[in-house]
């Protein structure tokens, strides 16, 4: 292999000494703008002469140069020359012989076909950051040469060990801050979903597969007592570990606040205020809703978040589009309550962007194709769950964190349908809506074949808080009774809105004992404001295991 032909024809060469001929100063304008000729002497007298680039032989330059070179020629790319680095970083290789053969490294890397392909499109390819056999990185070039009616390529390989080590210990940063936020993430997520007597839920979490995706979506499920129970579904905009503690704050929030039993608007109400005071560049959307079995449907307020979207028996999906604030943390505004049936047999699904949302599609068509995934989606609510996220097709690469909460109001049927009754009696009249209160109490209870020992709490609960509903409240007044495959409810309800509150009687007092009492033998009481302008109270008892149905 003549390499001095080869080496004649790399690329640029050509080009500078074009370069040099154009600059080439001709002798009879040597005397316009030149250097005086005594000047000139000396400085040619005290220089040393520089040697032109086309007197430079062009192997001792590659032989210097300290990345890795290497010329191959032909369709099997037989070796012509390595310099001193290539042979100092894989060792000497044998002249003329097949890439293949010659060069393993860079058949263990794959640049082989990279060859061929330099070879047929003459033009120059790049591969970055390969990491070779002697355990450095290279990023490799691979340039087109000719000479005649040879061909051949050029391989030049510049060390980025370094900058390959910097970027890796990047991504593993990366990984470790994406791994902090998605445990702390996980960490302030319900661990396990309070199950209601009345309603089956199932949740599900997935943090984005990419680096900074780990979001601020959250769920919960909270048990209110008295058969009522909150469901929560929120987003808070950004993403990492501040997202995460914001998240986290705003759930613990939502919980406490849901313990003042409030309409779903005052609850967001609240909460915006709160998101002001965390942090006021940081805004979050959120779907508050309660369901209360007696009704057989969601009273829901929304703060910029997607509309919750229910399933009835038959299999109609209806959207709860209204009413929708804006999200939290930006203040001024009065959110407001609505309301979407939720009756036996329904789902109903909440869900963040991240299962709907897709880069150049609009949001309308990502909510539609869920609708028309839960259309068809039967079966237990997990079941639903992760239909919904196959049919999305959110993978572990998704760009975004998806949550989805689904519960589902159950159909019951047959023996099941004996252990879920209600009562009620409307409590007419003055002094005497007492014992027949009572009355009524105690035939509903035997009918229902509780233990003696139940029976008997549950007449004195009733006959408690129709007392005080009889002597603080006004018409007009309810009794209900509800059972349960867990517990008996008792509520009573009548048209006054101040709010009963536990209080220790002394020895001469004739009344303040009712809740005192009913605190006592009940397994939790409670009381809450009702739409109307009245209130509620309540109280339920924990059945035994080994209660008839």
């Amino acid at each position: 292999m003549n390499f001095t032909r080869w080496s004649a024809r790399l690329p640029g060469t050509q080009r500078r000494a074009a370069a040099r001929t154009e600059h080439t100063v001709s002798p009879d304008r040597r005397g316009e703008g030149s250097v005086p000729a005594a000047r000139a002497e000396q400085l040619t007298d005290d220089a040393r002469p520089v040697p032109a680039v086309d007197e430079l032989a062009v192997r001792e330059v590659l032989d210097r140069v300290p990345s890795l070179v290497a010329l191959v020629h032909g369709p099997d790319h037989r070796l012509a020359y390595v310099n001193d680095a290539y042979t100092a970083a894989f060792g000497a290789r044998p002249l003329g012989a097949p890439a293949r053969e010659a060069l393993p490294e860079l058949d263990e890397l794959g640049l082989l076909p990279l060859l061929d392909q330099v070879l047929r499109s003459g033009r120059p390819r790049t591969v970055k950051s390969r990491k070779a056999p002697d355990g450095r990185s290279y990023t490799f070039t691979c340039t087109p040469v000719t000479a005649g009616d040879g061909r051949g390529v050029l391989v030049f390989a510049t060390d980025v060990t370094d900058h390959a080590e910097a970027a890796e210990r990047l991504r593993a940063s990366e990984r470790r801050q994406r791994e902090t936020a998605v445990t702390l993430q996980r960490s302030l997520l319900p661990q396990e979903l309070e199950q209601p007597d009345d309603l089956r839920i199932a949740a599900t979490y997935h943090p984005g597969g990419t680096e900074a995706a780990v979001g601020g979506d959250w769920y919960d499920v909270i048990t209110l007592g008295g058969g009522r129970t909150a469901l929560v579904i929120g987003d808070v905009m950004g993403r990492g570990v501040r997202a995460a503690a914001v998240m986290g704050q705003l759930r613990t929030a939502v919980r406490a606040y849901a313990r003042l039993d409030l309409p779903p608007h005052e609850v967001l109400q609240l909460l915006d205020g709160l998101a002001m005071e965390i942090d006021a560049n940081q805004i979050a959307t959120c779907a508050y809703a309660i369901h209360d079995p007696n009704e057989g449907r969601l009273v829901y307020a929304s703060a910029g978040h997607l509309p919750i979207l229910v399933r009835d028996e038959n299999g109609t999906v209806r959207r709860a589009d209204e009413p929708t604030g804006p999200p939290l943390g930006t203040g001024g505004w009065m959110h407001a309550s609505g309301t979407v049936p939720l009756g036996p047999g329904s789902t109903a699904v909440l869900y963040t962007d991240g299962l709907v949302e897709r880069r150049n599609e609009d949001l309308d068509e990502g909510i539609a194709a869920l609708e028309r995934a839960l259309s068809g989606a039967t079966g237990s609510p997990q079941v639903v769950c992760d239909r919904l996220i196959r049919s999305a097709g959110v993978a572990p690469d998704h760009d975004d964190d998806v949550a989805v909460l689904v519960l589902q109001h159950p159909a019951r049927k047959g023996a099941e349908s004996e252990l879920f009754r209600n009562a009620a009696l409307e409590l007419l009249g003055g002094v005497e809506a007492a014992p027949r209160a009572r009355a009524f109490a105690s035939g509903v209870l035997t009918s229902w074949r509780f233990p003696a020992e139940l029976h008997d709490l549950g007449v004195l609960a009733t006959s408690e808080l129709v007392a005080n509903s009889l002597q603080h409240g006004t018409p007009p007044m309810r009794l209900r009774l509800r059972r349960t495959d867990r517990r008996l409810i008792v509520e009573v309800t009548d048209g006054d809105e101040h709010l009963p509150r536990r209080r220790r009687a002394e020895p001469g007092d004739e009344s303040g004992r009712g809740i005192a009492i009913v605190a006592t033998i009940a397994s939790n009481w409670g009381s809450r404001r009702t739409p109307d302008g009245g209130k509620a109270v309540w109280c339920e008892f924990v059945l035994p295991q080994s209660a008839d149905a």
